[in-house]
This record gives C-alpha cells, sequence and structure tokens, in this order.
C-alpha cells in the first residue's frame, strides 16, 4: 500500500482539485496526507478530510519544504510514498502507472512525467513546453538504457525506508532523493503515462526565481558529490541543443530558442553565484511564484 504527500502553501484555489484527482484512484487504505500551514488552504482541506477519512491534514510551521515533506514522511503509514504538489493536477490512473515499476524489487524510486499547461503562443509558455519535451526525452532515453534518471519534484514516488528523512537544506529535494537512492544502488525509472499538468511561469522574474531555486539544488554538495550525473549546464548544452532547435516549429519558435539558450546561461551564472559563492540559505532562495498558480 501506499501513502500520498501533498505540500501546499496559499492555494486554496488548487489545492481542492489537486486532492480530487486522487481520491477516485485511491483503494480505502491508501492515505492521502496534505501538510500545509496557511488558514485559507487548510479550510479547503477539512472540507475532504469531513467527507473522507483517506485524507488527512498535517499542520505544517511553515520552515520550508524540506521540513513540510519530513512532517509528512513521519505522519505515513506505508513505505511507498507518494510525493507532489498542491499548485498541480494529476491525470486519471496515475497511480497505478507510478506503481506498477515498484513490482520490481530492485527499483526504489518513479517519476512521473510533467506535461506543461502553458499555452504555446506565449514565450515562456513555448520555454515551459520545449523544457518539459528536453526532460521527457532524456528521462526515456536514460530508462531505456537503464542509466540513472532524476525524478521530478511535481510527481514522483519512492521507498521511504530509503530516505525516512530530507536535509532541511536541500534546494532541490527531488534531486537530493534520486542521488542518495541512485548511490545506495536502487534504480530509479520512469514511468510516462503518470502525467501530472503543471502551470508555468508566466514572466521572466518568476521563471528566474523558480529555477535559481531548482536548478540551484544541483549546486549543493548533496548532488554536486555524487557520481550521477543528469543535469547541468554542461549536459544541456551536450544533449540538449539539437532537440531543442529541432522542436521549434516556425521563425518565431526559433528566435524563442536562441532566447531560451540565453536564458539558460544567465540562470546557470546566478546558480553558480548564488549557491557556489555566496552559499544564501534556502530561506533566501525558495521564494514564492505567483504566476504559477
Amino acid at each position: 500500500m501506499y501513502s500520498i504527500i501533498i505540500t501546499a502553501y496559499r492555494e486554496p484555489e488548487t489545492i481542492g482539485p489537486a486532492i480530487a484527482a486522487f481520491l477516485p484512484q485511491m483503494p480505502a487504505d491508501a492515505e492521502l496526507l496534505v501538510v500545509c500551514p496557511d488558514v485559507e488552504t487548510t479550510a479547503v482541506i477539512h472540507h475532504y478530510t469531513q467527507i473522507d477519512a483517506r485524507v488527512k491534514h498535517c499542520k505544517d510551521p511553515q520552515l520550508g519544504k524540506p521540513t513540510a515533506l519530513n512532517i509528512g514522511l513521519q505522519a505515513a503509514q506505508h513505505d511507498i510514498v507518494i510525493l507532489t504538489d498542491g499548485d498541480v493536477l494529476v491525470d486519471e490512473n496515475v497511480i497505478s502507472s507510478l506503481l506498477a515499476p515498484f513490482q520490481d524489487a530492485s527499483v526504489g524510486a518513479v517519476t512521473g512525467q510533467p506535461v506543461s499547461i502553458s499555452p504555446r503562443i506565449t514565450k515562456l509558455g513555448y520555454w515551459s513546453r520545449l523544457l518539459v519535451h528536453g526532460a521527457h526525452q532524456e528521462r526515456l532515453r536514460r530508462d531505456q538504457a537503464g542509466q540513472f534518471l532524476l525524478c521530478s519534484g511535481y510527481l514522483f514516488a519512492y521507498r521511504k525506508s530509503l530516505m525516512p528523512t530530507i536535509p532541511t537544506d536541500a534546494l532541490a529535494e527531488d534531486a537530493v532523493i534520486s542521488h542518495i537512492i541512485a548511490g545506495k544502488g536502487w534504480q530509479i525509472r520512469y514511468a510516462p503515462d503518470a502525467k501530472v499538468f503543471v502551470k508555468y511561469p508566466t514572466t521572466y522574474a518568476d521563471w528566474l526565481l523558480q529555477k535559481v531555486r531548482s536548478a540551484g539544488g544541483y549546486a549543493q554538495e548533496y548532488v554536486r558529490n555524487s557520481p550521477f550525473r543528469m543535469r547541468s549546464a554542461k549536459l544541456e548544452a551536450i544533449h540538449g541543443t539539437q532537440l531543442a532547435l529541432r522542436f521549434a516549429q516556425n521563425g518565431r519558435e526559433l528566435w524563442w530558442t536562441l532566447l531560451l539558450f540565453a536564458a539558460r546561461l544567465h540562470l546557470w551564472g546566478l546558480v553558480f553565484w548564488n549557491v557556489r559563492v555566496w552559499k544564501r540559505p534556502l530561506s533566501e532562495l525558495w521564494q514564492r511564484v505567483e504566476t504559477t498558480k
């Protein structure tokens, strides 16, 4: 059996659909834990706890997402845990697709497939679709080759016994969990049919806020000292350039692709200075991205 953990903060409009999408897929003995600190979102959660005993609210002291996840992990009654966010929406039958690879006893974690719902006709929407397409292709390639791959924080599952707690300063918990599980000799698999629908930032400022934090996690020692690699500025340049150029369908999209190359250079430069040089803490780098809500 399994436990689902949703972390949420100031997401009263999206947490209801996020919870409701899971319930028809869950058996009676599964549980859905929602870790949340704010009153408005908690009110929606309590509506679901009153009508469905499988839904439970865990109080969050608002000390960052790693702490929120640790609260959920401590409360979870089952070894296999599914982690996701309160501002995304999972597809039908996502649980069965995500859990199927665990029938292999050597599998320690399984990641789903993020799908952008942002419009391709805008620059930031196009960027989001290009980036999730690239990540999808890379995960497919690595999964088929039996190579290391990173879980997506939007939706993944793992055996809690392999990592009962997450470092509270982790900038990218999905990266930390992936590297530690792989370092213990366990396989990480890709479940492309386990789709999760995501709204991405609509402004460049919010795009940077989100990406500096997530990419910054790959510059932390937990990941930097790992022998495994899937994401870095160098790997992006090697494996992503041709794929990105082929993704464009017209001149405007080709121009947006070239702008994305420049934006990624800007991003990795900010990551180097913020994480490697200035060593800014989680409390400074983890800022709410309003346009994804």
